[in-house]
């Protein structure tokens, strides 16, 4: 009766394979042209994402350039413990782990806020001039946007020129640590908002009418109607972006943080990317940042593993 059971299994398994497979060629053949569209994207994350996972063994080997990947040998978790024992480790947590919460709280609300302003907007003409000018900075490079920082913040800057109009005294804005954070933060808001809001515009635009009309005859404010219909109609689509935000608290982007540091905002600039750069492509201890640059993946990997499960549990609004 058992080798009976497991024959009818099998026949059942063997069928629904393919029955699998002949569901995908009919699909295939009906949209070839999507498939052929999606072979270069593809190409791209295989090429760039994931054939250079091969390179990561070297941060579990002391990499010599001469001996190649596989021939360098192999030293276990060495660099990943010489890391965690230096005096520099819990400083480059901070800092990092700071500029990225401190950005994941004040960026990620304002672009949901800028898209239910706009919303209300009645004018067709002044919401696309208030969308063109938010919008705008979205293009500029990060080199300009520290440039501008750097030019309008100096001693002798725009900035400092007001406040002494004022009869206040001139603030190092630029090299004093105390205001590193708050620059690079509310800067990558200003630059941001605007162009993270379209996604909350797109999704607003999807809100049925009749329900606002139904609100309104009830006797709701605006203020209601956007607490109570516009507000959940977006709710999933702030969930997902709110997880992978937080999946991501930790890649606190190299180029900016570089442009703006320098050696007397050190003490709360240095963060793990502009760390491994120094120790990496400067120092030439490829296996040591290779191995900083890993942990701080798979920090960021377990953080957004954690954020979607809570998100899950919570809103029943996940990635997977």
């Amino acid at each position: 009766m058992e080798e009976n059971e497991k024959r009818k299994s099998l026949k059942k398994h063997q069928k629904e394979k393919k029955n699998v497979l002949v569901d995908w060629k009919k699909a295939f053949r009906k949209n070839w042209e999507l498939y052929v569209l999606l072979t270069p994207v593809i190409l791209y994350f295989l090429i760039f994402h994931y054939f250079p996972l091969y390179g990561l063994q070297i941060a579990f080997k002391d990499f010599i350039a001469t001996k190649g990947i596989t021939g360098s040998p192999w030293v276990g978790f060495k660099h990943f413990e010489r890391f965690f024992d230096s005096y520099y480790f819990w400083r480059l947590i901070k800092n990092t782990l700071g500029i990225g919460i401190f950005t994941l709280v004040v960026s990620f609300p304002i672009p949901i806020i800028l898209a239910l302003m706009l919303n209300e907007i009645k004018s067709l003409r002044y919401k696309k001039f208030v969308q063109t000018v938010i919008y705008a900075p979205h293009f500029l490079s990060t080199v300009v946007v520290v440039g501008m920082l750097l030019l309008f913040l100096k001693t002798d800057g725009l900035v400092n020129q007001i406040i002494q109009l004022f009869g206040g005294t001139p603030i190092s804005f630029i090299t004093e640590p105390a205001w590193f954070k708050s620059l690079y933060v509310f800067s990558d808001v200003w630059q941001t908002m605007g162009w993270s809001s379209i996604i909350y515009i797109a999704a607003l635009a999807a809100v049925d009418p009749a329900q606002h009309e139904a609100a309104m005859i009830d006797g709701a404010s605006k203020f209601q109607r956007i607490i109570h219909i516009n507000i959940p109609a977006i709710m999933p689509t702030i969930v997902i972006l709110f997880i992978l935000n937080a999946g991501s608290v930790m890649a606190v982007g190299f180029e900016k943080v570089f442009l703006m540091q320098n050696d007397l905002n050190m003490s709360t600039s240095d963060v793990i990317s502009t760390f491994v750069y120094r120790s990496g492509i400067l120092e030439a201890q490829y296996s040591f940042s290779a191995a900083v640059g890993l942990f701080n993946s798979l920090i960021n990997f377990i953080m957004l593993i954690m954020v979607n499960q809570i998100a899950k549990k919570v809103n029943e609004t996940s990635l997977w």
